[in-house]
């Protein structure tokens, strides 16, 4: 399987998936059910990647507080009106064992579908949950010391990050896993990362997990640097990150590593030795709908942004259909699929879904398709995939003012792609909810003397210029609000 300097992936949300198999089967569909056809078109989409969200093991223990936290439940009949306790399987994140779930058919039908994917031209992509276990994990009753324990004070005084939990060594008090700015997560527990036995053991999960997938999502992955570590918890750890992510590697060649990250901590686990992390701030930028903050964002440093995760939503965000309005939303999406880095779909974002499906659930809502939507990301593929757009070369570009006063020319954001020997793709958006002008400034000699011919990838238009005045004055843009191309030129 090739690997393109900017991957695409596709996340799946695998329960949600199962139940849709098994109601068109008539009997509990399995991973095994997950067809070719399936996983064949992913690839003819372009995609290099499939996340499958939530095949581990969970239990009882999660699932019974996920069924009696009101605030949850509340989320869920928002969702769901008819929801039933039977729809809510606890979360995919309260993992009891890295084994693929019994209900999907195990370790076995998931090292089936690793193999299938493979055989589609797909790299599979699986969850890693680095911060915390299940309540019912295994380890409370063989290793209660891998986890963070609490003191009849800490239970009292913080009932919302400590659970009294009964053991076969009498009653514990331990930790709920938790960030250090919100209350615990109830259905979890918090291990410890400052017990050197925790991190082989954590590190030894990972090896295993390695040997079904291709890669790795790390759940809140800068919960265990150890600064933010002993901020949390008063205990100063080790580094894990750096010497797990070489040893992995050091097992299995090219092991891809993609943190979940925020606090402007991404730089800093990029130089852990992760391969891609989440780019919350660009997400943040483009929902606030000003040019200017998602232009600087885009001058930072090439490499940062080579392993960058963009995205417009995934199970943890709302569903862009929800948030922006359809014309901010292809404007969002030009930009963020347009621009270097892992471009990261989720589940129903190409149908046009707007209800954000719990992880507690394991039923998504009956939606319509926006046919619109979805003809607008099928033409979006196409232009991601293009050779240069893959693997070519990439830089933001200036625009100037129309005329004197001309102060909507600062409502562009606008760049190039560009393979060697080849004439440059542009990228053009007004990223404004008012029409603009603006010149574009042209840094390409090659256009110097020829008639250049501009085709929108992304409409239907086709515009002749003359090289020499687009070199020397820039390609005039009229564009209305939220407005896009994509040109190929040609000449």
């Amino acid at each position: 399987m090739p690997l393109h300097k900017y991957p695409s992936l596709y996340q799946v949300n695998t329960r949600a998936t199962m139940h849709d198999l098994s109601v068109k089967l008539g009997r509990s569909a399995t991973l095994d059910d997950v067809s070719d056809e399936y996983l064949s078109s992913l690839a003819q989409q372009g995609f290099d990647w499939v996340w499958f969200l939530g095949v581990w093991q969970t239990g009882a223990a999660a699932r019974a507080v996920s069924r009696s936290h009101q605030e949850w439940i509340d989320e869920y009949r928002q969702t769901l009106g008819d929801f039933t306790d039977g729809d809510i399987c606890g979360s995919c994140f309260a993992i009891t064992a890295y084994q693929a779930h019994t209900d999907f058919g195990g370790n076995d039908a998931l090292a089936r579908l690793y193999k299938r994917a493979h055989q589609q031209g797909l790299r599979l992509l699986l969850d890693f949950v680095p911060n915390h276990t299940a309540l019912d994990h295994s380890w409370l009753e063989t290793h209660p010391d891998y986890y963070v324990a609490g003191t009849d004070e800490k239970l009292q005084h913080e009932p919302q990050n400590y659970v009294r939990l009964n053991t076969s060594q009498g009653p514990r008090i331990f930790a709920f896993g938790r960030d250090p700015y919100f209350a615990g997560w109830p259905d979890t527990l918090q291990l410890n990362y400052a017990n050197p036995a925790l991190q082989a053991a954590m590190r030894l999960e990972l090896l295993n997990i390695s040997e079904f997938c291709d890669g790795v999502r790390c759940d809140m992955a800068m919960l265990i640097l150890p600064d933010v570590f002993e901020r949390t918890w008063g205990m100063h750890p080790e580094p894990f990150w750096r010497k797990t992510i070489d040893a992995v590697r050091a097992s299995k060649a090219g092991f891809l590593f993609m943190a979940e990250v925020y606090w402007d901590l991404e730089w800093t686990l990029q130089q852990e030795g992760f391969d891609y992390t989440y780019d919350k701030r660009l997400y943040d930028r483009l929902r606030e709908g000003h040019a200017t903050p998602v232009r600087d964002h885009l001058r930072a440093d090439m490499e940062f942004q080579r392993k960058s995760a963009r995205f417009l939503e995934n199970h943890d965000e709302p569903r862009v259909a929800a948030t922006f309005t359809p014309e901010m939303h292809r404007a969002a999406a030009i930009i963020t699929y347009l621009c270097p880095g892992l471009r990261f779909f989720h589940d129903g974002q190409f149908e046009g879904r707007v209800k954000r499906l719990s992880v507690h659930l394991g039923r998504r809502p009956e939606e319509s398709t926006n046919e619109s939507i979805r003809a607008f990301y099928q033409q979006l593929l196409k232009c991601i995939h293009e050779p240069a757009i893959r693997d070519g070369q990439w830089q933001l570009l200036n625009a100037t003012p129309a005329w004197v006063s001309n102060w909507t020319f600062e409502s562009f954001v606008c760049f190039s792609w560009q393979a060697d020997g080849e004439l440059p793709f542009l990228v053009v958006v007004n990223y404004s909810d008012h029409q603009s002008q603006c010149y574009l400034q042209l840094p390409f000699d090659t256009l110097r003397s020829h008639s250049v011919s501009l085709q929108d990838l992304m409409g239907s238009a086709i515009y002749e210029r003359v090289g020499d005045e687009l070199l020397s004055r820039g390609l005039y843009l009229d564009t209305p609000a939220w407005g896009f191309h994509v040109f190929k030129t040609t000449i």
